[in-house]
């Protein structure tokens, strides 16, 4: 799952049908699969929109 997940980070196009397989065969339903994708997808989409916002970050402010 956590192969799967860092996969999916760096490029979701190169996942192919032998990761899910892989995932089936770890002892996953496709329900789970879904979940873990929508998960995985959400966090870094979450994580991209607060990088681009500066959101979490420490902002050293210039004093006016």
């Amino acid at each position: 799952m956590c192969d799967y997940s860092v996969k999916l980070t760096r490029n979701a196009v190169d996942i192919e049908p032998g990761h899910h397989d892989r995932l089936r065969a770890a002892g996953f339903e496709d329900t789970a699969i879904l979940q873990i994708t929508l998960i995985a997808s959400w966090f870094n989409y979450i994580n991209r929109v607060a990088d681009a916002l500066g959101i979490g970050r420490d902002v050293i402010k210039s004093p006016q």
